[in-house]
C-alpha cells in the first residue's frame, strides 16, 4: 500500500458510552464505529437527531463531557492512535492538526474578546505568534472567509455581527493553523437557506485551497449530496451503511438509508406529500435487542429482533449492517 492509499484518519471499533452518576444507567451513544478518511476527501456522517453523530465527533478529539467514556476502539491519525496519547499531546493536535466547527458559533466564541483576539489565539498557542503578528494574520483569515472590511471586523465583538458572519469567523479560527482534518458538526443549522448555500461554497473553496480532509456531520442529505465524496449513515450509535455518495444515493441497501432518501422533499411530486419513517428513534439507554431499527423497519426478518447484524460488503467500498444482506 502506497502513502496515497494510507488513510489519514482510521477509526476502528470506536465505542463511547455515557454513564450516570451512580453508574446504573448506560447510554450507548457510539457503538463499534469504523471508517477511514483520506487526504482531500469529504466524508458525510448522516442520521437523525440522537443517532450519535456529535458524540462521535467529540470522541475523535477526546473532548467528551465528564459523564462520557470511550470504552473501546482506536482512532489512528497519521498512523498514531489518539486514544493512547497524553492530554498534553492532544492539546497540541486540537486546533492545529485537527480542527472543528460547531453548529452554534456563539458557543465557540467568547463574548468578552474581540474577533481579532479569538481568530489569532490558535496562532499564538500553536505557532508562537506575537500578538501583533496574530492580529495581522487574523485580518488575512477574515478576508479568506470573505468577511468584508476585515481591518474593521477584527475589532468587533461577536454580538456585533450577524449569525452568518459569526459562523465564518468560527471557520477562520478552524483553518488558522492549517489543519489536515476539519470536522464540521452541523455548521449550517443556524443559517438561513441563502447564507447556508454561500457558507457551503466557502467551505468547498477553503478545502481545495488548503488541501483539507473534511468530516461533515449533518442530518441533511441534500448537503451530503452536494459536499461529500463518501457517506456513513448512523442509527442508534452504529454505522448501518457506508460507501461513495453516488452509490449510496443510487442504490441504498439498508432500509433506514432507503427511508431517509425517500423522505427528501422533491419538487413536482404528484401528491406533494412527504414520506415519513414510521415510529421514533430508540432511547440510546434502552435500545431494542437485535437490530435497533427493526421496530421501524418494513422489511424486518425474524432474526432482526434478536441478533445484531454484522457488516457485509456490497462492493469493495460499500458496506451495510443488515440481515437482508447476510
Amino acid at each position: 500500500m502506497n502513502e496515497r492509499d494510507t488513510p489519514l484518519l482510521d477509526v476502528r471499533g470506536l465505542t463511547t458510552h455515557y454513564v450516570s452518576a451512580r453508574g446504573t444507567r448506560v447510554t450507548r451513544a457510539v457503538e463499534d464505529v469504523s471508517f477511514t478518511l483520506r487526504d482531500g476527501e469529504t466524508l458525510g456522517i448522516v442520521g437523525e437527531s440522537g443517532s450519535g453523530k456529535s458524540t462521535l465527533a467529540l470522541s475523535l478529539l477526546r473532548l467528551l463531557p465528564p459523564a462520557a467514556r470511550i470504552v473501546a476502539g482506536a482512532v489512528r491519525f497519521e498512523g498514531e492512535d489518539l486514544l493512547n496519547k497524553p492530554e498534553s499531546e492532544m492539546r497540541r493536535i486540537r486546533g492545529k492538526r485537527i480542527a472543528m466547527i460547531l453548529q452554534d458559533p456563539m458557543a465557540s466564541l467568547n463574548p468578552l474578546f474581540t474577533v481579532g483576539d479569538q481568530v489569532g489565539e490558535p496562532l499564538r498557542v500553536h505557532e508562537g505568534a506575537t500578538r501583533r503578528g496574530a492580529w495581522n494574520r487574523a485580518r488575512e483569515l477574515l478576508g479568506a472567509v470573505r468577511i468584508s472590511a476585515p481591518a474593521t471586523r477584527v475589532r468587533n465583538y461577536p454580538h456585533e455581527l450577524s449569525g452568518g458572519m459569526r459562523q465564518r469567523i468560527v471557520g477562520a479560527i478552524a483553518i488558522s493553523c492549517g489543519p489536515r482534518v476539519l470536522i464540521a458538526d452541523e455548521p449550517t443549522t443556524s443559517l438561513d437557506v441563502t447564507i447556508q448555500a454561500q457558507y457551503l461554497s466557502l467551505l468547498r473553496e477553503l478545502q481545495r485551497a488548503q488541501g483539507l480532509a473534511m468530516i461533515f456531520i449533518t442530518h441533511n442529505l441534500g448537503i451530503v449530496a452536494r459536499m461529500c465524496d463518501a457517506v456513513a449513515v448512523m442509527y442508534a450509535g452504529r454505522i448501518v451503511e457506508a460507501g461513495p455518495v453516488r452509490r449510496i444515493f443510487g442504490a441504498p441497501q439498508h432500509p433506514y438509508t432507503r427511508a431517509l432518501i425517500e423522505s427528501i422533499p422533491r419538487l413536482g411530486e404528484a401528491n406533494g406529500r412527504l414520506t415519513a419513517i414510521e415510529g421514533q428513534p430508540p432511547d440510546p439507554a434502552a435500545l431494542p435487542t437485535g437490530c435497533a431499527f427493526h421496530p421501524r423497519c418494513p422489511q424486518r426478518l425474524e432474526r432482526c429482533a434478536t441478533e445484531v447484524p454484522h457488516d457485509t460488503a456490497i462492493a469493495t467500498d460499500h458496506r451495510t449492517a443488515c440481515w437482508l444482506h447476510p
